[in-house]
């Protein structure tokens, strides 16, 4: 499994690679640590406006201090991995940090793993704004990095019947461990949630409730603790406020779809999700 892990010195990039260490993977993953000297945003805003003396010994200047610090990322990072017990390697490369990412993603990447947010090398640019064109462009899945680094246990699953949930499901029963090893040896307890618009018809209630059971089956199969979850309103409120209530450690699902009665996209629910989530988030494509 090829993991790619988007580090810019901030906590957020060491969590993006302590993340994926912690996740109770099937498979070891073998982890590609990047690091962008951020060259495109250095140089952006002069492209709109008059070049004035000493702007151009400026950017040199700037951009020596960058890979200077680059280089000091590099050998922090390639620690880390160490520390952390995962396999793989540490890159830097030049230009803007969301193309490179995007970049490297294709070099048949299963994972990329992102902070939610966190400075870069000039401590100027929002790495937010990054993982946000992450989730929406990437051909690969997504974790989204929000808190520090901890055991994964406790799962959301939100669905909606849709294919892009089936890729979720696929996603979890085949890369996520239901019974890892360490010294709690704790079960992962997945909960399976569908949230329906604010329709009460008992024949859909019948379906959502189908639909969720249907899902409760194949991941209980997988060998997961599984529970369950229906409720009616707006989906992304309720995946949220379900998450928070239950505590869970991770929140997983499917990059876009539409709804059980095929007008909830979940594409704009899984942006909501990831920008107001208290947890990390894992997009499935």
């Amino acid at each position: 499994m090829k993991v790619l892990a988007a580090t810019d010195g901030s906590k957020y990039g060491r969590w993006a690679i302590e993340w994926v260490a912690q996740m109770p993977l099937t498979v070891q993953p073998v982890v590609r640590a990047l690091h962008v000297v951020d060259v495109a945003g250095l140089r952006a805003p002069f492209m709109i406006q008059p070049m004035i003396v000493g702007t151009e010994r400026y950017l040199q200047e700037e951009i020596k201090r960058m890979e200077a610090s680059a280089k000091t990322v590099k050998k922090q990072t390639e620690t880390l991995l160490k520390e952390s017990g995962l396999k793989g390697s540490v890159i830097v490369d030049r230009g803007g940090v969301a193309a490179s990412i995007m970049k490297q993603a294709k070099r048949g990447v299963t994972l990329l793993s992102i902070g939610s947010r966190g400075l870069d090398t000039l401590d100027r640019f929002m790495l937010g704004s990054v993982s946000n064109h992450a989730i929406h462009h990437a051909p690969c899945s997504v974790l989204v990095v929000k808190e520090t680094p901890r055991p994964v246990r406790r799962i959301l699953l939100a669905i909606d019947g849709s294919p892009a949930s089936d890729k979720a499901v696929r996603f979890l029963i085949r890369y996520v461990n239901p019974a890892p090893d360490g010294p709690d040896r704790e079960p992962v307890m997945v909960t399976i949630a569908h949230v329906m618009p604010f329709l009460k018809y008992p024949e859909l209630r019948e379906a959502g409730n189908m639909l969720v059971q249907r899902y409760v089956d194949k991941v209980a199969k997988a060998g997961f603790q599984v529970g369950e979850s229906m409720k009616l309103g707006k989906p992304a409120d309720e995946i949220l406020t379900e998450a928070k209530q239950e505590k869970v450690d991770l929140i997983v699902t499917g990059a876009k779809g539409l709804g059980a009665i095929g007008r909830v996209l979940l594409g704009s629910v899984s942006t909501r999700v990831v920008q107001h989530a208290a947890c990390s988030v894992l997009v499935v494509r």
